[in-house]
C-alpha cells in the first residue's frame, strides 16, 4: 500500500508532539485548529458548560451538489468546503450510480459510513480496477490523484474531511454534470 502523509506544515497546524511515554516513543495529539476552535468553544469558554457540540443523523441536510451526478446528495457537516481551512461533509450515492474519473486539488481522508464503496485510480473508468471498502473502512487519497466511484452492489455513504477549498475537476469535460445542466 502506498504511504499518505500530510505536509509537515498541515500536521504543524493541527497536532503536537506530546511527552514521551515509557519507552520513550513520542505521539501525535490533535490540537485545535482555528476553525475548530470557532466551531466548538472549549469549556472555558462556555463558563464551564459542556464543550460537546454534535450533530445526529436526523439533524443532517442532504442536498445536491452541483459537481454530482444529479441523484447523490452532500451534506455539510463542519467548515465551509469553499473557503480554507478544515472541512468534514457526507456524501450519499445510490444504487448504481457513478462518479466518472475526476480528482480533487486536496488531500483527502475517507470513512465508509455504511454500504460499500467502490474507488478505482486511474483517468478512465474501468471496473477492473476498483476496490470494495465496507462500512468502517478509512481510505486515505492524496490530493490531485486521478479517481472514480461506482455504487455497484447497493447505496454508499462516505464521510470526507480535507482542507478546502474543497475541488472537483473531471477528467473529461463531458463526464461533468455542472457542464449538462
Amino acid at each position: 500500500m502506498p504511504s499518505f502523509s500530510y505536509s509537515s506544515e498541515v500536521l504543524k497546524r493541527v497536532a503536537r508532539p506530546t511527552a514521551a511515554n515509557r519507552s520513550g516513543e513520542r505521539a501525535m495529539v490533535a490540537e485545535p485548529t482555528n476553525g475548530f476552535r470557532a466551531a466548538f468553544p472549549m469549556e472555558a469558554e462556555l463558563g464551564g458548560r459542556n464543550p460537546l457540540r454534535s450533530i445526529r443523523p436526523e439533524e443532517i441536510s442532504w442536498t445536491p451538489f452541483a459537481a454530482f451526478p444529479p441523484e447523490a446528495r452532500l451534506a455539510v457537516l463542519l467548515g465551509h468546503p469553499s473557503e480554507p481551512g478544515l472541512y468534514v461533509v457526507r456524501v450519499k450515492v445510490p444504487d448504481g450510480v457513478r462518479l466518472m474519473p475526476h480528482r480533487h486539488p486536496e488531500d483527502r481522508i475517507y470513512t465508509v459510513m455504511s454500504g460499500v464503496f467502490y474507488i478505482g485510480v486511474g483517468e478512465q473508468f474501468d471496473p477492473g480496477r476498483l476496490t470494495a471498502y465496507p462500512a468502517g473502512s478509512v481510505v486515505l487519497l492524496p490530493g490531485n490523484t486521478p479517481h472514480f466511484h461506482w455504487a455497484r452492489s447497493g447505496e454508499y455513504v462516505t464521510q470526507v474531511m480535507g482542507e478546502g477549498p474543497l475541488g472537483m475537476e473531471y477528467m473529461q469535460h463531458a463526464d461533468d454534470p455542472r457542464g449538462a445542466r
